[in-house]
């Protein structure tokens, strides 16, 4: 009896949890993935998906207007599919090996200026200072603060940030220990501003008084026992419209870029951020180097001693 494609969804599932270590975000993008493939195939199953069936369904994405970034990525999550069933004996071949993945370019990232989040930081330290409204008002201002301090000290991913463990409240702490993509653990330096911040919250939280190992830093009453990532998007959307920003064009993810891109332009070492943002391949940390060329050209342009002459036009 054939297996039915949820049972197949599944086992694969079960797969890259268990010796891939897949995140519960990921596994719930590979699940969303295959059912939508699996909801095109219609009457045909996983199991007897040909070649021609996935560049249908690729055209079909396509039509939905979907980006490139998003059809390779679907698209990658079929290559570790049918890579797992023909592992498994379960098909002869890989439907996927002669699909192109579409070309998605690499666009880069969204950086705020250092202006823009002086301004973003210092709208949410006063009012985390302030002594205006309830408590409960004053306690979010105050893990609002702490979150963003957080963020722009230490590039941290915002996973990594809401799921910090109480113990972050130490106040000898110089470095944070952050267990990262596949359980990697990693030490990022923690400056005074982003300590302050934290104690100040702690504080008013009671935070301080309850087991160093025992908790999470930016607890919440629901399932993940802790603040959620889109709680705080949503706390940081608004913080921008006070703070006179747009809100488009701010997320938590932009704040680290923010960290890599503005360390690169002090001058930064590459490999120094690749580690501070725990990326595993530097490639992925060169998504940054466009920072890193203008720096350079700038370098070149007054510290060379022919700049302003031949130098500077080839430089341009």
């Amino acid at each position: 009896m054939a297996m039915r494609d949820d049972m197949i969804i599944e086992s694969f599932l079960e797969m890259m949890s268990a010796e891939r270590g897949a995140a519960a975000n990921t596994l719930s993008a590979y699940e969303r993935d295959l059912t939508d493939f699996s909801r095109f195939l219609g009457a045909t199953s996983l199991l007897a998906a040909e070649s021609e069936h996935l560049r249908r369904w690729i055209s079909d994405m396509q039509n939905r207007a979907l980006s490139p970034s998003s059809q390779a990525r679907k698209l990658s999550t079929m290559r570790q599919f049918y890579r797992f069933l023909f592992s498994e004996d379960l098909r002869k071949d890989d439907p996927t090996g002669s699909i192109d993945s579409p070309r998605t370019g690499r666009p880069l990232p969204k950086v705020m200026s250092e202006d823009d989040v002086d301004r973003l930081l210092l709208q949410a330290e006063e009012e985390a200072l302030s002594d205006q409204g309830s408590p409960a008002a004053r306690l979010r201002s105050a893990r609002l603060h702490a979150l963003l301090e957080l963020l722009y000290a230490t590039g941290l991913r915002v996973s990594e940030l809401v799921g910090l463990p109480v113990s972050a409240t130490r106040q000898d702490t110089r470095f944070l220990l952050v267990t990262g993509k596949g359980n990697k653990e990693r030490l990022v330096p923690l400056g005074e501003k982003a300590k302050q911040a934290v104690m100040h919250y702690a504080a008013l939280s009671d935070l301080h008084r309850k087991s160093l190992h025992d908790g999470y830093l930016f607890p919440s009453s629901g399932r993940d026992g802790h603040l959620t990532r889109q709680h705080f998007a949503r706390d940081l959307k608004e913080l921008c419209l006070r703070a006179g920003l747009m809100p488009s064009a701010i997320s938590p993810h932009v704040l680290r870029h923010a960290f890599a891109s503005h360390l690169l332009q002090n001058g930064a070492d590459l490999r120094a951020v690749q580690q501070l943002l725990g990326h595993a391949d530097i490639s992925t940390t060169q998504i940054y180097t466009h920072v890193l060329e203008k720096r350079l050209r700038e370098l070149v342009e007054t510290a060379h001693p022919l700049a302003g002459t031949e130098l500077k036009a080839v430089t341009r």
